[in-house]
């Protein structure tokens, strides 16, 4: 099996800075792009930011600037550095990988449970 852990979530001040990571852990034989994905409350899961196996980023283009997405292969995590938060920030932020577990050849994605980040004014 396949799990991905999200962590670093929690309350955080307009202006400041939170860290997720999401380490992904199990039968795994590649990881291929990892994504951050939010949602806030009475709105559509929309997409942060993906990093490629090879590191090349995409963020959404509301977010840029200000949100940095990182990852570190040897561990199979993915990191996401959250600066000068904004109240609109708050959300439940889930993790997702493309992933080929160990003895098949397609990939699948997985999903984290995902963690609450509220933005205080």
């Amino acid at each position: 099996q396949v799990q991905l852990v999200e962590s670093g979530g929690g309350l955080g001040q307009a202006g400041g800075s939170l860290r997720l990571s999401c380490a992904a852990s199990g039968n795994i034989f590649n990881i291929n792009a990892m994504d951050w994905y939010r949602q806030a409350p009475g709105k559509q899961r929309e997409l942060v930011a993906t990093i490629t196996s090879g590191h090349t980023t995409n963020y959404a283009d509301s977010l840029k600037g200000r949100f940095t997405i990182s990852r570190d292969n040897a561990n199979n995590t993915v990191y996401l550095q959250m600066n000068s938060l904004k109240p609109e920030d708050t959300a439940v932020y889930y993790c997702a990988a493309t992933i080929i577990p160990t003895g098949r050849v397609w990939p699948s994605q997985y999903w984290g449970q995902g963690t609450q980040v509220t933005v205080s004014s």
